[in-house]
C-alpha cells in the first residue's frame, strides 16, 4: 500500500488515498519514518532482520535440506538464543522448507468418470 500511495500522492494527496484505503494517514507516515530510520523498528523486527541471514546461511550450508527443527538446533549450537517458533515463522516468510522424506500420502484418488452425487438439504 505504501508504494501505491507513494506513486499517487502527487496527483491525489495522501489523506484522500488513505481515506479510500481505510487506513490512517499516521500509519503511512509512521511507515515512512521507520523506512528512513531503522532504529525506530520494533525489537522483534530488528531481531528478525539479524536472524534472517543466519537462517539462510545455515539452510544453504546444509544443501537446502534442513527443516525448521534442524536449522533451530544448528543455530543453538552456534550460540544463537532463538525460539523454534521464531525460526519456523521466518523460514515460512522466506519461503524455505526442508526436504520431506518418502512419497507424499494420497488418501483419496478421485474417479473423474463417476458423476458427483446430488446435494441434499
Amino acid at each position: 500500500m505504501v508504494s501505491f500511495i507513494d506513486a499517487h500522492r502527487g496527483t491525489h494527496g495522501v489523506e484522500p488515498i488513505c481515506r479510500l484505503l481505510r487506513i490512517a494517514p499516521s500509519t503511512y507516515y509512521d511507515h515512512l519514518a521507520k523506512r528512513a530510520d531503522p532504529a525506530r523498528l520494533s525489537d522483534r523486527a530488528l531481531r528478525d532482520e539479524t536472524l534472517r541471514p543466519e537462517i539462510l546461511r545455515v539452510f544453504e550450508e546444509n544443501w537446502r535440506v534442513y527443516g525448521v527443527r534442524k536449522v533451530w538446533r544448528q543455530l543453538g549450537r552456534e550460540g544463537f538464543v532463538v525460539a523454534r517458533c521464531t525460526v519456523a515463522r521466518l523460514m515460512k516468510d522466506m519461503g524455505l522448507q526442508g526436504v520431506i522424506r518418502g512419497r507424499p500420502h494420497r488418501t483419496t484418488i478421485p474417479d473423474k468418470k463417476v458423476p458427483c452425487p446430488a446435494r441434499t438439504r
